[in-house]
């Protein structure tokens, strides 16, 4: 057995270890960026928790035709310390999925699939996705992002595309509630409003791959003028991490030819939006509630005949 293996089952990093029930929310999100070997591993315990937690390093190695470094490298990038540590999340993921829980359904969808299909599909779809993106989420980085929020003499936002859809809609409800909010999609004006920002400010990044040039160099003149920097993305190794304070990982279905990542992605950057806002609004009751009550009395009369 290698060094490398061995040390798998000392304490590993600090951090508690991701719960069962994110186990398959992260291998949903962190696949598509790892190796091919690493991918038949995480498949391989996504797939079959029960049957994978009754193997050693070296059964699984070598029932995915890999190495046994391999099998704890994977591990800790799903964020268990070792393969002792994931092997006891398989244990409690099988538990779960015995414990009488309907089968999931197919979620691929054909050309010719009825109607009524596509909705029942698609409302799966988006239910397991907010479940993922839940379980996934760190609160710990979430409270931080908060706090900075709320405390913030200005706030910008950065997305482009579908991304750029769920940065307009974080900073209208924060707008709401008496913060000033920016959202930008046009890359220049991002740059420039960034050169603005200071150490109390906040600047939030929203991107699925992580790697979208167009918001990760606003995010980086930010963080490198020294505004608190938040990056709401699908991928936590992804470019757009090393110039944030503060990440909030968001999880997706997986893309088909019919439903591209930027259909799911929204799905639950929308959700994690909701929690950052409702957060903030909480920190700051005492004014957003006047606020908010404020902007609904401003808009009443364009609702009523």
């Amino acid at each position: 057995m290698t060094q490398e293996v061995k040390e798998s089952f000392g304490s590993g990093p600090g951090g508690p270890p991701p719960a069962p029930a994110a186990l398959a929310a992260k291998v949903r999100t962190l696949a598509p960026s790892m190796t091919r070997s690493m991918q038949r591993v995480a498949e391989a315990v996504a797939n079959d928790p029960a049957g994978c937690s009754a193997l050693t390093v070296t059964g699984l190695a070598e029932r995915t035709g890999t190495s046994e470094a391999t099998v704890v490298r994977t591990a800790r990038l799903l964020g268990y310390p070792g393969y002792r540590d994931l092997r006891l999340a398989l244990a409690g993921l099988a538990a779960q999925q015995q414990s009488g829980r309907a089968p999931a359904i197919t979620t691929d969808i054909a050309v010719d699939d009825p109607i009524a299909d596509v909705v029942a599909k698609l409302a799966y779809d988006e239910q397991q996705t907010l479940a993922d993106t839940a379980a996934g989420l760190d609160t710990g980085q979430l409270g931080a992002a908060v706090s900075a929020a709320a405390g913030a003499r200005r706030i910008d936002v950065y997305g482009v595309g579908a991304s750029g859809l769920v940065a307009q809609d974080l900073t209208q409800k924060l707008l709401r509630i008496g913060l000033i909010a920016q959202a930008h999609s046009d890359p220049h004006l991002a740059v420039t409003n960034a050169v603005q920002l200071r150490a109390g400010d906040v600047a939030i990044a929203i991107t699925h791959s992580g790697s979208t040039g167009d918001v990760i160099e606003p995010l980086r003149v930010a963080f490198e003028h020294g505004a608190t920097t938040v990056a709401i993305t699908g991928r936590p190794d992804g470019p757009v991490t090393q110039y944030a304070d503060h990440i909030l990982t968001t999880s997706t279905a997986r893309e088909s030819e019919l439903r591209p990542a930027a259909m799911s992605s929204r799905t639950s950057q929308l959700l994690v939006v909701d929690c950052l806002f409702v957060g903030v609004a909480q920190r700051t009751y005492e004014t957003a509630a006047p606020a908010l009550a404020a902007s609904y009395e401003a808009l009443a009369h364009r609702h009523r005949r």
